[in-house]
């Protein structure tokens, strides 16, 4: 697991849009998985820029949403088939019928996962995937108490993060209760996860991922036994590691050829 500390999202934005680019032409055919949240739109921003500004080439990318809300109709503005069209997709030049979204309105929810992972199968799997992580150090919406090798499934929300995400529905008691999400192992077969996280309130989880033991109770810390592991954190997020200045020191002799 490398560990980055940023001044800023903005930062943060260029330096993970800068890995998704060099991956793009290295490979055009790359399969990018996509977050939603607040975290992850300084990428998207980038990356629109990117392409607007250079011609970065999405064309042939394909692209793999991480979680739905179950129960919301295709099309609802808060759909994560709608969030990642509004915010990234539409931006730039990839090929709709190539993003992909669990179907959180599908009759049959159970046969709707196992054809998400299929899919993930038959595309190759995932070559970056971009990630935040919530208050309660859940990664996709694998809640605390999520089984480690988890694969795509329906799991009910806490609380917690229903709260944390009524701020883009009327209220709380508009946020649905249910979930189809990519399980933690899952995720854990991308062949490089870039995780960002900003501001204080992240500062607990991430203190908890990075530096605590390997939990359940603690979902993104999994990540500590991925091979390839990016985490990307702005100060505040950054605030409450014992080893932040080992970080900082590890990535400013870095050598530039070993990339992110």
């Amino acid at each position: 697991m490398e560990v980055v500390i940023l001044p800023g999202s903005k930062q943060i934005g260029k330096l993970a849009a800068a890995a998704i680019e060099e991956l793009l032409r290295k490979k055009p055919e790359a399969v990018l998985g996509l977050a939603t949240g607040s975290s992850p739109l300084p990428v998207y921003d980038e990356l629109a820029a990117r392409h607007s500004r250079g011609g970065l080439d999405f064309s042939r990318a394909h692209a793999f949403a991480l979680d739905e809300y179950v129960g919301l109709e295709h099309g609802h503005p808060e759909s994560y088939r709608e969030v990642i069209r509004r915010e990234f997709t539409s931006r730039v030049n990839i090929d709709e019928t190539n993003v992909h979204t669990p179907d959180g309105a599908a009759e049959d929810l159970p046969a709707a996962c196992r054809s998400y992972e299929d899919a993930l199968q038959a595309a190759g799997g995932v070559d970056l995937q971009l990630l935040g992580v919530g208050t309660d150090g859940h990664i996709g919406f694998n809640e605390p108490g999520s089984s480690l090798a988890s694969r795509t499934r329906i799991k009910s929300l806490i609380e917690q993060t229903r709260r944390d995400n009524a701020r883009f529905f009327p209220g709380l008691a508009a946020v649905p209760h249910h979930v189809v999400t990519q399980g933690l192992g899952t995720i854990m077969e991308a062949r490089h996860v870039v995780l960002v996280a900003t501001g204080a309130r992240k500062a607990p989880a991430v203190r908890d991922f990075v530096e605590g033991p390997v939990s359940a109770f603690c979902p993104a810390s999994i990540l500590q036994f991925h091979p390839h592991a990016t985490i990307l954190l702005d100060e505040a997020a950054a605030s409450s590691l014992k080893l932040a200045d080992f970080y900082r020191h590890t990535y400013e002799h870095k050598p530039a050829w070993q990339g992110l």
